[in-house]
């Protein structure tokens, strides 16, 4: 969501992140449901999921982490000219 548009800066390149909240769910997690129960069973040693959800995800997953440096490298690859562009977006 774009909640604020700065005036440009000439040494940027565009589009830029400049802040977020927190991590993207992982993929295929379930939902919003299921995200839920993601994060109890990787906070949790004692959830019964909670090795198997680790392993699952990678070995870790912060919440909080909304990774800048991934987003706006994303960002760098849509086209400058999005005319009749008919893909989608790697995320």
């Amino acid at each position: 969501m774009v909640e604020k548009v700065l005036p440009a800066d000439p040494e940027a390149s565009y589009p830029v992140c400049i802040k977020a909240k927190r991590a993207c769910p992982p993929e295929d997690c379930g939902g919003v449901w299921g995200y839920q129960n993601f994060l109890d069973a990787i906070r949790s040693v004692d959830h019964p999921e909670h090795e198997e959800m680790l392993k699952w995800v990678g070995g870790s997953f912060d919440p909080e982490d909304a990774e800048l440096e991934e987003v706006n490298h994303l960002l760098k690859t849509i086209p400058h000219d999005t005319t009749g562009f008919e893909g989608s977006f790697p995320m």
